[in-house]
């Protein structure tokens, strides 16, 4: 018997069958998972390290991720809008009535939408200007341009607050409408608002962010992704806005 146990120790071809095998799954198994450990320790390393992946900054990804799912709850309360509005049962207020404003005794339909775009899209483009000089290290045009583009959203906000107060003093509510369908008010001040909500941030994520550009907290470290980031978010917000204006104001 000894003998046998001794020829089987040493002889691989004297070992039962599936015995090798069975040792070979093992080893790469325990490979594998060395691998996918060895692995992961240095995405951890990465991530901790604040290093870029896939060539793409953090703050970009990230702000990208959130945007996305912005736009899935946008695209969710406009398209609920559009069914709303299509299965209403009542009359719908005709937007250049509800909006309109009297000026010298002229009514004038749409005029503060009007406004209200244009200011909004000036926004966009001196974002843009903000952008390109941050690339260039001109910081203190970078910063002027920033703070305009935060100003024009700051009056983009007030004049919303104004139409708000408008149709609030007229009796729109988001239960009930004297101008017509009652769901009207709802979807108003429901789309409006959180639009409002995100240029409200932006304004003062923008000022932030001016405030140190032009104290030169980015010249030190040569990286001025960060005002790319508002721009990013800024011109998102902007975006959002000629939808709503198409949706809810011109149809």
């Amino acid at each position: 018997m000894s003998a046998t146990i001794d020829q089987s120790a040493t002889n691989p071809a004297a070992r039962q069958p599936g015995e090798g095998a069975g040792q070979g799954d093992a080893s790469h198994a325990a490979a594998v998972h060395a691998d996918t450990a060895a692995g992961l320790r240095g995405m951890a390393a990465d991530l901790s390290g604040d290093r870029q992946m896939f060539q793409v900054p953090w703050g970009k990804a990230m702000m990208w991720i959130f945007l996305l799912s912005d736009t899935f709850i946008f695209g969710s309360f406009l398209t609920g809008y559009m069914s709303v509005r299509m299965s209403a049962t009542t009359t719908w207020p005709n937007p250049s009535e509800v909006f309109a404003l009297t000026i010298a005794g002229q009514t004038l339909p749409l005029i503060l939408i009007a406004i209200m775009t244009f200011v909004l899209i000036t926004s966009s483009g001196t974002m843009a200007m903000a952008v390109n000089f941050a690339y260039r290290r001109e910081r203190r045009k970078c910063a002027v341009l920033m703070m305009a583009t935060a100003l024009l959203g700051a009056v983009f906000v007030g004049m919303q607050a104004f139409e708000w107060s408008k149709l609030i003093a007229e009796g729109v509510r988001p239960w009930g409408n004297p101008m017509g369908s009652a769901q009207f008010g709802a979807s108003f001040f429901m789309i409006t608002g959180f639009h409002g909500m995100h240029v409200s941030a932006g304004v003062l994520y923008l000022f932030v962010v001016a405030r140190r550009v032009l104290a030169g907290r980015y010249e030190r470290s040569g990286n001025y992704d960060i005002v790319e980031i508002a721009g990013q978010y800024w011109h998102f917000v902007d975006l959002v806005w000629v939808f709503i204006f198409a949706l809810f104001y011109l149809w």
